[in-house]
């Protein structure tokens, strides 16, 4: 057989073996992994090269006739029925049984499961068609949405639909870190559609599951959950006020946990370090796409100390001496605030212990500085004032070549 000579015959070549699958499901796999092709080498707005792919499939197969073609075409018009010309599109005379099954799922039960910190939640949908026979069993939808980059990191469809559901519930019965529960399908449709538009615009995708392949597929099942993609969701938190970043500080330098570690007396010359750790802290939560000050995690400390600081702040040795009790006393404030179990902010701050001579490492040496925040510590360090315009022009000015040299 002659090499396909389009990206549309290569398709079609792959597909060619579509009406030998036993099932309406099988053929959306399959669709839905050829598609998956697509949508891993767009370079952005994933979801709209699909679809334009899809609406280009149809257009260019439009005469074609034999069984393989038309069935490929009526499973990629179900997986992507905004595509031109994707309403027009009917099994052919010749389609399996099954195509008549194609999309025609109702949604069974949603769930949602994650760790109490708030790093991840999975969320999972079970679908069962009208024709268990020609269309296929009861299957899942499982998308694991990362709060921290505030992504939908990964996707998967697949079954038993009830095996999956009970092995969740399993593990977080097990896990004292860990929660389950039956969730409404609108929020579900919210958050991972939310979440997902921002995956759909990744220059990169996340190097392993499989995102990809179940991508257009998960596409059509979120559609059959009530509600609209995107729709903002209960855990959508927006950075904090002006007047919310002083009640928040206020609070907290009145719990006993800043009691604890000394925070509510701390001499005047202490202060400004303190109120600028304080800052640090409720900046770093205002750069996530949820913006919680109050959700902290082993993690997200991790993300805090040993990356985010040193890139976005410049800090003098008595900051750098408070910023870890800082950081402790107000992860344990905060936990506190959430209802955490005991065990799991223990964790926390076990972790945050542990950080610290590396923390104090990074610090001395500067190697996670980005090339503003160096020149500012430099700008320091030889004790020229910031506010001082003429001595700020001066110093770039005998510094130019410091700040224009390419290390490479």
């Amino acid at each position: 057989m002659a090499t396909p000579q389009t990206p549309f015959e290569a398709v079609l070549h792959a597909a060619r073996d579509v009406t030998r699958l036993d099932s309406a499901l099988d053929a959306e796999m399959l669709g839905a992994a050829l598609l998956g092709s697509v949508y891993a080498v767009a370079e952005t707005d994933r979801e709209t090269a699909v679809r334009e792919f899809v609406t280009g499939f149809l257009a260019a197969t439009a005469r074609r006739r034999s069984a393989a073609a038309t069935t490929i075409r009526a499973v990629f018009a179900t997986l992507v029925p905004d595509a031109e010309g994707a309403a027009r599109v009917r099994p052919g005379a010749y389609a399996p049984g099954w195509a008549a099954q194609l999309g025609r799922v109702r949604l069974t039960g949603t769930w949602a499961y994650g760790d109490v910190y708030g790093d991840q939640t999975s969320y999972l949908a079970t679908f069962a068609y009208d024709d268990d026979v020609e269309g296929g069993p009861e299957h899942a939808l499982v998308a694991l949405v990362d709060h921290n980059i505030g992504i939908t990191k990964d996707v998967f469809v697949g079954g038993p639909a009830g095996r999956i559901v009970e092995q969740a519930r399993e593990i977080c019965t097990e896990d004292e870190f860990t929660w389950f529960r039956t969730e409404d399908p609108a929020r579900m449709h919210a958050e991972v559609g939310r979440h997902l538009a921002v995956t759909d615009q990744l220059g990169e995708l996340p190097a392993q599951g499989s995102l990809a392949t179940d991508r257009a597929l998960v596409g059509a099942r979120l559609a059959v959950l009530p509600g609209r993609p995107g729709a903002p969701g209960d855990e959508e938190v927006a950075p904090a006020t002006d007047e919310e970043r002083t009640r928040l500080v206020r609070g907290f330098l009145g719990s006993p946990e800043a009691a604890r570690l000394g925070l509510d007396a701390v001499t005047d010359a202490e202060l400004p370090s303190l109120h600028f750790c304080l800052g640090l802290l409720l900046d770093h939560a205002a750069s996530f796409p949820d913006a919680d000050p109050m959700r902290w995690s082993p993690t997200v400390a991790e993300l805090f100390l040993l990356d985010w600081v040193h890139r976005r702040a410049v800090l003098d040795m008595d900051d750098a001496a408070m910023l870890p009790r800082v950081l402790r006393g107000w992860v344990a404030y905060a936990a506190r605030q959430r209802g955490l179990p005991a065990p799991a902010a223990h964790r926390t701050d076990e972790a945050i212990e542990e950080m610290i001579p590396e923390f104090a490492r990074l610090y001395s040496t500067g190697e996670r500085r980005s090339p503003a925040t160096a020149a500012v510590a430099q700008l320091m360090a030889d004790g020229v004032d910031p506010d001082d315009p003429a001595a700020l022009d001066a110093w770039i000015e005998a510094n130019r070549h410091r700040l224009t040299d390419d290390p490479a």
